[in-house]
């Protein structure tokens, strides 16, 4: 079993930037792929960008290629995801979750979901 934390959601003006913070407890954080997620309102659920386990491949949604970076810091059993030039239809609920494959940007091939924090991006 994995746990997900997220953090660091807010209020942003477009062009701002913010960095979201997903700490994991339970299993060994370093054996899995991670990724970041997003629901917009009203909408589904949405790939925003995955990175291996050892941090050698990202992968992002066309949308946010060039202005959002995914990382993580295997020892914090961290997995960040710094947002910048934000837009206002960045706004949602981005959510972190972890899985075993490589690669996945289906939400369900991953196993486990953090509760999710709110961006606001506002015009």
């Amino acid at each position: 079993q994995v746990q997900l934390v997220e953090s660091g959601g807010g209020l942003v003006q477009a062009g701002g930037s913010l960095r979201l913070s997903c700490v994991a407890s339970g299993r060994t954080f370093s054996r899995y792929t991670m990724g970041w997620f997003r629901q917009p309102p009203g909408k589904e659920r949405e790939f925003v960008a995955t990175i291996t386990w050892s941090a050698s491949n990202t992968y992002y949604a066309d949308s946010v290629k060039g202005r959002f970076t995914i990382s993580r810091a295997n020892a914090k059993n961290t997995v960040y995801l710094q947002m910048n030039s934000l837009k206002p239809e960045d706004t949602a609920v981005y959510y972190c979750a972890a899985t075993t494959l490589r690669g996945a940007m289906t939400p369900g091939l991953y196993d486990y979901w953090g509760q999710g924090t709110q961006v606001t991006v506002s015009s």
